[in-house]
């Protein structure tokens, strides 16, 4: 891993993932996607680590998206299908993820901050899927319309125009909004309340809620089922109820 990628990999659990390329605006090029896929390997190879955040370098850009000067450089159509570093799309995962969004997420810094299952978001930030200004796509955006509304949505990619993190936190694209200085410990907040959950119940949750998405009422309930059944036999079903009762903290395994 270069140090275009930063990894900590706290003793809590929690892995902070930093784009740090300031100068570039912490664009994808070569190096940051290099380093972006041995963090999110190296995340999901550790036992130790539960949960990512995903954040950049400086105040001005969480991700400015693409590399348009490698796209002129190589004359890039249609970008290689493993091209970008996406969790749980080119990337497998089986942990639940955040990005904490610093500044601008244009373009494929949308498209790396839509990845991830939860965002916490600067107050500075601002958000667009600006493809259209540029002459490119944004086929990666498809997931959207799981996340907000049509309308919404239509506009977003036919204009190409920046929004506010406040209009991003209005229409459900943000979770939490916290003030620039106040934004890693906002994310290592929401991060600290998904770690209190017994592990394999918040895996069978995050699961759920993608089977709902990709599925019918039906197919989706019958899918759930089977994927909260080894939570439902783990030892730490039992632990919780146990440790609800004995009016203490639950002292998960994750067996």
């Amino acid at each position: 891993m270069t140090d275009a990628v930063l990894f900590d990999a706290r003793p809590d659990g929690i892995a902070v993932i930093t784009l740090n390329r300031p100068e570039r605006r912490n664009c994808l090029d070569k190096e940051v996607r290099a380093g972006l896929f041995d963090a999110w390997d190296r995340f999901e190879r550790d036992p130790s680590l539960r949960i990512a955040i995903l954040t950049g370098t400086g105040p001005k850009a969480f991700c400015a998206g693409g590399d348009l000067a490698e796209m002129v450089e190589t004359r890039m159509a249609e970008p290689p299908r493993d091209m970008f570093p996406l969790p749980y799309d080119t990337i497998e995962l089986s942990k639940p993820t955040i990005a904490a969004v610093n500044g601008a997420a244009f373009a494929g810094g949308w498209m790396i901050a839509q990845a991830c299952d939860l965002c916490v978001a600067s107050t500075t930030a601002t958000f667009a899927v600006s493809e259209v200004k540029v002459g490119r796509s944004s086929p990666w955006a498809a997931p959207l319309i799981h996340m907000i509304p049509q309308r919404i949505m239509m506009e977003i990619l036919l204009t190409g125009d920046p929004i506010t993190a406040q209009r991003a936190y209005e229409i459900g694209l943000v979770n939490r909004l916290a003030e620039p200085d106040d934004l890693l410990p906002a994310a290592l907040d929401l991060a600290g309340k998904v770690l209190a959950g017994a592990p394999l119940s918040v895996r069978a949750a995050r699961e759920t809620v993608m089977l709902a998405t990709e599925m019918g009422r039906s197919a989706a309930l019958e899918a759930a089922r089977h994927s909260a059944s080894r939570a439902y036999r783990s030892a730490d079903a039992q632990e919780g109820p146990a440790a609800f009762a004995a009016k203490r903290k639950p002292r998960w395994t994750g067996r």
